[in-house]
């Protein structure tokens, strides 16, 4: 397990009207970076347990990748209070799993995996991470109507139900078992031409659009007698870990403004109060700061270019009888 950057100190509040986890640095605005290339990263933090059930469960906290990178996890988990912290590591079982993952240019997605029935169950959907190098802030809503959001700077990227972009329960109805195809349905969309002459030389029939074509055939369905409903999938009791257990290949991920609550308002409002207040800020300094850096590599070019110049400057030159010296001496070595 590689250490993290920043030492921070962790506080945790919980209440009836709010369950609110957020982890904040002594004496300073900072956030837990992670310092080494090729590394696991692994740390937690526990607080009073809580369940959810009949009230929503927000899940939120930034992410940044300043330093570009190319391979690595920028994830956070949420675990029950029987986690052995000590010994937390990617087959820790969790409740949870939430954030943007990347690797190369092919994955390049948020995760939404949740645990049903002991069970992880990855969202089918897909959602895009952001890869430019600012903060961006990452929400996670879960409702007791079995509904759910996720939202990438405080605006809403995917929405839906758990029960449909989920896996969790079997299908409502399914094909049935005991109804076939009728003989007569044609399902091939396109046939030989039967009028197209066949030239010299080797030679296919172009092909038309099927005449007799019904498409694909809609198997009847039935209730699936294996389905039932279960209208607490959002639900988890004894809440009370939250961390970090990802790998990265190149390190420099900062993570920031944790926060666990109920209440969707507060938490867009702490969004805004915190990630809200320097997105500006932040990518006025990268404009700066990579101006500045065009004008170091400027002022490195200007000087070699002086360097070269001045070398050929310096140069003595041959006078002619030295010249004339030099050419004979060559001819008579020849």
């Amino acid at each position: 397990m590689g250490p993290l950057g920043l030492a921070l100190l962790f506080w945790a509040a919980v209440s009836a009207a709010h369950a609110v986890v957020y982890f904040r640095e002594q004496f300073m605005d900072g956030g837990l970076q992670t310092s080494e290339n090729s590394k696991f990263y692994a740390i937690s933090s526990r607080f009073k347990p809580f369940s959810n059930k009949g009230r929503s469960l927000v899940i939120q906290y930034t992410v940044k990748h300043e330093q570009k990178i190319d391979c690595g996890g920028g994830y956070v988990k949420i675990f029950s209070s029987n986690l052995d912290q000590k010994n937390m590591s990617g087959d820790s079982q969790y409740y949870i799993m939430f954030g943007p993952d990347i690797c190369g240019s092919e994955t390049r997605k948020v995760h939404v995996i949740l645990n049903y029935k002991s069970k992880p169950h990855p969202m089918k959907k897909r959602i895009r991470c952001k890869v430019d190098g600012f903060t961006h802030l990452y929400t996670l809503i879960l409702r007791p109507d079995q509904t759910y959001e996720v939202k990438i700077d405080n605006e809403i990227i995917e929405s839906g139900t758990l029960e449909d972009d989920w896996d969790f329960l079997p299908p409502r109805k399914i094909n049935d078992p005991t109804a076939k195809k009728p003989k007569d349905w044609d399902d091939v969309p396109q046939i030989a031409d039967p009028n197209d002459v066949k030239p010299e030389g080797e030679w296919k029939p172009r092909k038309i659009d099927n005449p007799n074509y019904k498409g694909v055939w809609p198997c009847p369905q039935i209730e699936n007698p294996n389905y039932s409903p279960d209208f607490n999938i959002y639900s988890y009791e004894n809440i009370s870990i939250i961390g970090l257990d990802l790998w990265q290949v190149r390190a420099g991920t900062i993570f920031d403004n944790f926060l666990i609550t109920d209440d969707e308002q507060y938490a867009e409002d702490f969004g805004d109060d915190t990630w809200g207040e320097t997105k500006d800020p932040e990518k006025k300094m990268n404009i700066k700061q990579t101006e500045e850096e065009k004008k170091r590599e400027r002022a490195k070019e200007e000087k070699r270019f002086k360097e070269r110049f001045n070398k050929k400057v310096e140069k003595p030159k041959e006078s002619g009888k030295d010249k004339s010296n030099r050419i004979t001496l060559k001819k008579e070595e020849l």
